[in-house]
């Protein structure tokens, strides 16, 4: 019986040992996929990883920005004022079109705009399984251009077990958050299913500001001993009411923070009304096919083919509008009216990327790895209705139809070598080649003219973008790095239009040069670190504080600007229930040179000033304490105040309604906050319940009233030898806009895994 009964332990036990082995090459073999375009503790560089327990504890419906900013030098905003809807994030300073976002290594960023619409992506932090941050330039990777950062995805592992799990959240403004999460776990040892179903809603802070996001996210796996195939798909489809112009100060003291001026229009007796389709509807279709191959204990290749498709639209009432602007005033009578019009796009992108990794496993790592993509959009417009028509309108009168095509060529190679015991030297080189061709007639009128304004434009742009550096580990505790990195960027589409719009010259690409210094210490019980950077920029695209039509920020060229800062990172785990993370930048933003138009068609050089949307300081100070199942975090962030213009004024002059000369700010203000998230987990396996959790976050515990983002727009003038901002006209204070965050509010959230 002994014998027997060990016999049978030891069964077991090699029976364990090799689930799990299986269960290790199993993720070994999915990790594959990010290994080409993720920093590594010997890469010397700033970064933040973040892993799946992490992002699952902060997603309860808000964006991804929502999730990450809490993380070194990042500040977030939301139209909605609520983090449910179109939200964005900058890092140190920069703008969403010059963050690097990749998923599996394929890139996410839209082609044209360079930015990700994360409301496109409902819930896509319920499929990541590990989410890693690269502030600066970062390592060569695929796709848009990384100035401000790189945010590299993985999504979920296809796990060996299967399960079934429910998340689901409800709170203030009806927000709230529906999750089935499923997976087969391996199937013969060899198969995998695995997948979600997301439905997000909210009616948002600002008036009428709601949100309605469905997805779903499907992958399927074959795994063998050295072979892991994968096909992936997701999708998200949005419709979100607009709210992105934005209010003044003089309006949210009329009518209250929440007031949002989209879709206004007047009745017949003069009542004000909302238009109920002025609302933005997209629907993005993702499809990923990786194949990643271990062809030694030394050398693996990752391989993958990508295709998106996107079409949707935006409906518009518009008021009183010059009908010569939408080809519906052939004779030039300079009637107005009001309308009603939809903007739409058609557009697909797909490619390959694939990387070649390298790892003796001793003194050298080294990768080969590029990509190829290619972007067809289509933007076309029609006018649906007409309230005081010129002519007869045609059904779906279409005023605008014009095509981007773009090509993205890129190729690197990265090698880590270990020449003394802890030194270490990281060399990264990368060719990169963008085509753009534009052709068609815009949305946009030339004034001067009265003729549409055609697109007819082929540029290319070739990039040599060399980083190297130095990582040395003095003990096991202590280690000092030193990277320099050059990096280019091409314009948008954006910027090819504004600048046409405007009559100025063809935008410029960009170029930047990114020095970074750093320290860390790593113990047990408390970690620290130390980044300082200099990214010194030539041609910058920096934000005006002025937004388009559809309230996208605009940018133009800066010939000479720079961001100089030092990012402190501390955390304290003196004892198993208690954990203190806290992490701060300092910075200096400035453009070099400033100049303005005056309103008499002179120009004022103002000198050297703040950059736009950035702060000088950012803390963010997170305490957790755990005790069994209990989990209780006070999360608090501070944001100094941000320029809304790289001019250097705070305000401009204007008149009240009584003809008095007054101040109106064009600042967002500094602003402190406080989150509190409570949550209990526990188990019911009579129930057939894995896990349980339920808890309750507060959000802007405190209610401080701040603004997450702004436009600016004001007129300059010439007062002796001094510039003021002003008004363009009397009793006018619409020169800046602002965009109210919530005060006080709350989520409950539960999640049951079977």
């Amino acid at each position: 019986m002994k014998k027997w009964c060990f016999l049978g332990l030891l069964g077991t036990v090699m029976t364990v040992q090799a689930e799990e082995m299986d269960s290790l090459k199993n993720v070994e073999l999915q990790d594959v996929q990010v290994v080409a375009t993720r920093a590594t503790k010997k890469t010397p560089m700033a970064f933040t990883n973040m892993n799946k327990e992490q992002l699952k504890a902060v997603n309860y419906g808000q964006d991804v920005p929502y999730l990450l900013s809490l993380t070194p030098s990042v500040t977030m905003t939301s139209d909605a004022g609520n983090g449910i809807g179109y939200t964005s994030l900058r890092v140190r300073g920069t703008d969403p079109s010059r963050i690097n976002i990749t998923a599996n290594g394929i890139p996410m960023n839209d082609a044209e705009s360079a930015q990700l619409y994360w409301v496109n992506m409902g819930d896509f932090a319920s499929s990541v399984q590990s989410m890693q941050i690269q502030r600066g330039v970062g390592t060569s990777t695929n796709g848009a251009g990384a100035f401000g950062a790189t945010i590299n995805m993985q999504t979920e592992n296809i796990g060996t077990e299967p399960f079934v799990g429910i998340d689901l959240s409800a709170g203030s403004y009806y927000s709230h958050k529906e999750t089935l999460r499923f997976g087969t776990g391996l199937l013969g040892g060899h198969w995998g299913i695995q997948g979600r179903l997301s439905n997000i809603g909210s009616k948002g802070y600002l008036d009428r500001a709601s949100t309605k996001l469905n997805s779903y996210f499907l992958q399927a796996g074959y795994f063998g001993d050295n072979t892991m195939v994968k096909f992936i798909t997701f999708n998200g489809v949005e419709e979100t009411y607009h709210a992105w112009n934005y209010t003044s100060k003089y309006e949210q003291a009329l009518y209250g923070r929440t007031y949002n001026s989209c879709g206004e229009y007047y009745d017949e007796d003069g009542n004000t009304r909302y238009y109920d389709n002025q609302t933005d509807n997209y629907h993005q279709q993702n499809y990923q096919l990786i194949w990643n191959q271990r062809l030694s204990d030394v050398l693996n290749l990752n391989a993958a083919l990508h295709y998106t498709k996107g079409d949707g639209y935006y409906e518009e009432y518009k008021r009183k509008r010059t009908l010569l602007e939408y080809d519906l005033d052939p004779q030039e009578t300079w009637e107005k009216s009001d309308l009603v019009r939809q903007k739409k796009m058609d557009n697909y992108f797909y490619g390959v990327v694939a990387s070649l990794n390298y790892n003796n496993r001793k003194n050298l790592q080294a990768t080969f790895g590029g990509g190829w993509n290619r972007y067809n959009g289509d933007h076309f417009g029609y006018v649906t209705w007409v309230k005081s028509p010129v002519a007869p309108l045609q059904p779906n009168h279409k005023y605008y139809d014009d095509n981007t095509k773009k090509t993205d060529f890129n190729v690197y190679g990265k090698v880590t070598y270990d020449f003394l015991p802890g030194l270490n030297a990281y060399v990264d080189m990368q060719y990169r080649h963008v085509g753009i061709k534009m052709v068609g007639p815009t949305d946009e009128i030339n004034w001067n003219t009265n003729k549409r304004i055609v697109y007819d434009m082929k540029v290319s742009y070739d990039f040599f973008n060399p980083k190297f550096g130095l990582n040395y580990d003095i003990t096991s505790n202590h280690k000092v790095y030193a990277s320099y990195a050059i990096a280019h960027k091409e314009p948008t589409r954006n910027n090819f239009q504004n600048s046409l719009n405007a009559e100025l010259d063809q935008p410029k690409a960009e170029r930047l040069n990114d020095l970074e210094v750093g320290y860390k210490y790593q113990s047990q019980l408390f970690t620290a670190g130390a980044n300082l950077y200099w990214m010194n920029y030539k041609d910058q695209f920096v934000l005006t504080g002025e937004i388009d039509k559809i309230g996208e920020a605009i940018t133009r060229n800066l010939p000479d600007s720079y961001r100089l800062g030092v990012e402190l990172e501390a955390a304290l785990k003196p004892v198993d229930w208690f954990r203190w993370d806290v992490n701060a930048t300092w910075s200096k933003n400035r453009v070099k040179g400033i100049t303005v138009q005056l309103m008499d068609g002179g120009v004022a050089d103002l000198g050297n000033q703040p950059l736009a949307f950035s702060p000088d300081f950012i803390l963010n100070n997170i305490l957790t304490f755990s005790y069994r199942g209990l989990k209780a975090s006070v999360q608090s962030q501070y944001v100094s105040e941000q320029y809304m213009t790289n001019t250097g004024f705070k305000s401009y002059q204007t008149q009240d309604d009584n003809g008095q000369l007054i101040n109106v700010g064009m600042m967002l203000e500094g602003h402190f906050t406080t989150n509190v998230d409570l949550s209990y987990n526990f188990r019911m396996p009579k129930l057939g319940m894995k896990d349980v959790t339920v808890g309750l976050t507060l959000y802007n515990l405190f209610s401080a009233k701040y603004d997450n983002n702004g436009w600016a727009a004001p007129a300059f003038v010439k007062q002796g030898d001094k510039v003021i901002a002003t008004g363009w006209g009397e009793s006018d204070q619409y020169e800046a806009g602002f965009a109210p965050s919530a005060p006080f509010n709350l989520m409950a959230h539960l999640s049951v895994n079977f």
